[in-house]
């Protein structure tokens, strides 16, 4: 086949981060290497050393396809099935809400606060990252619901990936009841207002609606969770939860309706409230 319409590496990438620039697409250059890494199956410093290489027709294909979709929109890490959190690299998609940075707290907490919790529970688990970093950060066991069995599969998947101990069960938050003489419930629960969908990345919505979302003020599904827990957790254990930017004061108003102890509030790198945190009164 003729290589007269062959590119090179380095010109492909010239050209991707210029359409993903024009699109809005930010960092342009670092996403288009991650994406032509993904494209060519090799790592990012093959790119820079050897730019001169000429791409095939198909990995030209491959890698215009992947540019054109992050250009539209669709995260980088569905486009590479995979998200680093806490050290470790999970297996993301539509199916399971990509881990976030901020979410990292939430475990940074239940290990500081909760390290000898012998019964942990991940509510709403997603992609599994909360509940497969504290069984392996904590080298012991952990329980984890969720609803849609296909969001349940991939957790299931990560925790083989990284050999962790999690037994999950799928249901609604706590609302099986099964669960009794709780020390921890940790959860990051959908908890954006629909009112703020028409201000969200368009990124955001490709995830999903269901993981994301939580009523039309956000709070719906503490107002099911903080309750369940009272009734699940054993007199002194411990929730951990994270918070959406707005989040707070209606959180700790459904905390003050139930026997809790007052809780703490742990802020991200951006000074915002992003985990709150108490123990059950004794």
């Amino acid at each position: 086949m003729s290589t007269a319409t062959q590119t090179t590496v380095g010109d492909s990438l010239t050209a991707a981060a210029e359409r993903l620039r024009a699109a809005g697409v930010d960092p342009p250059r670092l996403t288009a290497e991650t994406l032509l890494s993904e494209a060519l199956g090799c790592e990012r410093i093959a790119l820079y050393a050897h730019p001169e290489r000429a791409l095939e027709d198909d990995e030209a294909a491959a890698f215009a396809s992947l540019v054109e979709r992050r250009a539209q929109g669709e995260p980088t890490q569905h486009l590479t099935g995979r998200q680093e959190f806490f050290g470790r690299e999970f297996e993301v998609g539509p199916a399971a809400f990509i881990p976030r940075p901020e979410t990292e707290l939430v475990v940074e907490t239940a290990l500081e606060r909760f390290s000898s919790a012998a019964r942990i529970l991940d509510v709403g688990t997603g992609s599994g990252c909360i509940a497969v970093t504290l069984a392996k950060e904590l080298d012991r066991s952990v329980a984890a619901v969720e609803i849609a069995s296909e969001t349940l599969e991939v957790a299931r998947r990560n925790a083989r990936l990284h050999g962790a101990a999690v037994d999950f069960v799928q249901g609604d938050l706590l609302s099986a009841g099964r669960a009794r003489s709780l020390d921890l419930v940790v959860s990051n629960p959908p908890y954006v207002a629909r009112r703020d969908q028409p201000t969200l990345q368009r990124e955001v919505l490709f995830e999903p609606h269901r993981a994301l979302f939580g009523g039309d003020d956000g709070l719906d599904a503490y107002r099911r969770l903080i309750p369940q827990a009272e009734q699940a957790l054993r007199p002194g254990g411990g929730v951990v939860l994270e918070l959406g930017y707005d989040s707070l004061p209606g959180v700790l108003a459904i905390f003050r309706s139930g026997a809790w102890a007052t809780p703490d509030v742990y802020e991200d790198l951006a000074g915002i409230p992003r985990v709150v945190s108490t123990t059950k009164a004794e």
